[in-house]
């Protein structure tokens, strides 16, 4: 089932942090990961949290379990709104600390992660990135880093926002939808488009929404995106329907992509043809449902494409998140 990939926890109040504690705590014992690694995983949620309490004006943390690889790990990324920090390198250091603290929570979190970044702006706020493997982390292999980042609107269930992708070989395909509205009716919608969206075998991007449109026309609809890459040309292409955000950024530049107006399974275009771009030029795809503010610029967030792409789509997630509605952040990094 096509759902959202994290959830989100509120960290406003210090009420909240034992409910959110326990809250992730349950999750890791459904993962299955053992009773030690689960105990260095409440450490690092907490040592978050006392960074949120003491430091931050409000704050988050999102939680999400995936496998890369074949091995399952989890994710954990704090989002504040604080003051940042001038220097996060430094603040990595034991000892270092503005609050008469010991001082050693960041490099705690470092210490007991598979993967660790941070990304802070002084006067912006700070992201903060752990990821844990139930298992040996994979070695790191050149081709693609898929990063999904789905949340369902506060209150709901189901997502109704859905992310897919298929691969082959270090060629893939993927679709971002958002089906009208939210909630279990824009669940359904993005669900029964995944459905054929797996078992169509052009890698056309116009073709596979053209084939989705007629596949859901008893559904409330929804806006997409579908974008190929082909490993051997070395190239992207995608087609677009609605509301669905799509950046490529490169080395030195970065460039919009524009979608169709429409709703799929509703009313498509009768004309369509899919953009190519070349991988050489644009080696970074985000897309964003709800849209990306238009004058959102990567030249914002002074040196950011040397992180993790999870905490690039973190900092999307952090200025554009609507709490009225499912948001998505997908970033994905040929590498």
């Amino acid at each position: 089932m096509v759902d959202a990939t994290h959830i989100s926890l509120q960290a406003n109040d210090r009420s909240y942090f034992a409910l959110l504690k326990k809250e992730i705590h349950q999750r890791l014992t459904d993962s299955g990961m053992e009773a030690t690694r689960i105990a260095e995983v409440d450490i690092i949620v907490a040592e978050m949290t006392s960074n949120l309490f003491k430091y931050a004006d409000g704050g988050e943390i999102l939680f999400g379990a995936f496998k890369e690889d074949g091995i399952p790990y989890v994710e954990l990324i704090s989002i504040d709104h604080g003051p940042g920090m001038q220097n996060p390198a430094r603040m990595m250091q034991d000892g270092m600390s503005t609050s008469n603290t010991l001082g050693a929570g960041l490099g705690s979190i470092k210490r007991l992660s598979d993967t660790f970044d941070i990304y802070s702006i002084a006067g912006w706020g700070t992201v903060l990135l752990s990821r844990v493997y139930i298992g040996k982390k994979p070695a790191v292999k050149k081709g693609l880093i898929i990063r999904p980042l789905v949340i369902s609107k506060p209150g709901e269930r189901v997502s109704g926002d859905g992310f897919i992708c298929r691969t082959n070989g270090e060629s893939f395909k993927l679709m971002l939808g958002d089906g009208l509205g939210h909630g279990p009716e824009a669940n359904l919608a993005v669900n029964e488009a995944a459905k054929v969206f797996k078992v169509f075998p052009d890698n056309s991007p116009t073709s596979t929404l053209r084939f989705i449109h007629s596949a859901i026309r008893k559904t409330r609809g929804m806006v997409g995106n579908v974008t190929h890459y082909d490993s051997e040309k070395g190239e992207w292409s995608s087609a677009g329907i609605g509301n669905i955000a799509v950046k490529w950024i490169g080395p030195n530049s970065s460039k919009n992509h524009m979608s169709y107006n429409g709703i799929i399974g509703h009313n498509i275009p009768t004309t369509m043809n899919d953009q190519l771009y070349s991988s050489a030029e644009y080696n970074q795809l985000v897309l964003c449902s709800d849209g990306i503010k238009t004058r959102w610029e990567v030249a914002r967030y002074p040196g950011i494409l040397k992180h993790d792409p999870s905490v690039l789509a973190s900092v999307i997630y952090k200025d554009h998140a609507r709490k009225t509605d499912d948001m998505s952040v997908i970033v994905i990094k040929v590498r």
